[in-house]
């Protein structure tokens, strides 16, 4: 099967997902698919590096942990049956705090923190389905980091939405009550790109 066999106009689940073969990787939003984009660019996979590297010496020892892509993290609605989960994404990173989330197959129900690091591919349309999403799973933050403009938009879930808190740029720390303590400097963040 070739993923141009799919018909784009089918809802499909995470036990389709499971059949398909091909090489592109996708993801399923309310049961759409969305291919992603190609091989990440140096730049992405630098932010991506540094802040996996961030995030992971902080949280070594702690109950919290930290995957990089290709991770897929599902998202049931009603149902953890994969015959009924039709959002499945691959977060460039995502921290859970409950391990009992955590299985072979990536995560089952909603990380506490998930980032993107935007590249051209991604479209509006994608971001908005992303952010709708994760806040109706229940993540409690949203990073989305902006390689273009240096800078990391932080969402936090208020009512069962993400809403844009702050917008960080060079002199500013992300920070999270999350994870007390972490600290990630914006502009090292963006160093030398």
């Amino acid at each position: 099967m070739e993923f141009a066999d799919l018909d784009l106009s089918k809802t499909y689940t995470y036990a389709d997902y499971l059949k398909w073969t091909f090489e592109d990787r996708v993801e399923l939003i309310k049961g759409k698919i969305f291919k992603m984009s190609p091989a990440p660019t140096s730049k992405h996979q630098r932010i991506s590096s540094r802040m996996h590297l961030a995030l992971g010496n902080y949280l070594y020892g702690k109950q919290c942990e930290v995957f990089s892509a290709p991770f897929d993290v599902r998202l049931p609605r009603k149902s953890k049956d994969d015959k009924e989960i039709i959002t499945v994404l691959q977060p460039d990173l995502c921290v859970i705090c409950d391990p009992a989330k955590i299985e072979e197959r990536g995560c089952l129900g909603a990380p506490d923190i998930v980032v993107e690091i935007l590249s051209p591919a991604n479209n509006r349309k994608e971001l908005q389905y992303k952010n709708e999403v994760y806040g109706e799973a229940g993540v409690k933050e949203y990073w989305v980091v902006d390689p273009r403009e240096s800078g990391v938009q932080i969402y936090l879930l208020t009512n069962g939405k993400l809403l844009g808190s702050r917008y960080l740029f060079a002199g500013d720390m992300v920070t999270t009550p999350i994870l007390p303590g972490f600290s990630l400097d914006v502009e090292k963040l963006f160093e030398k790109l």
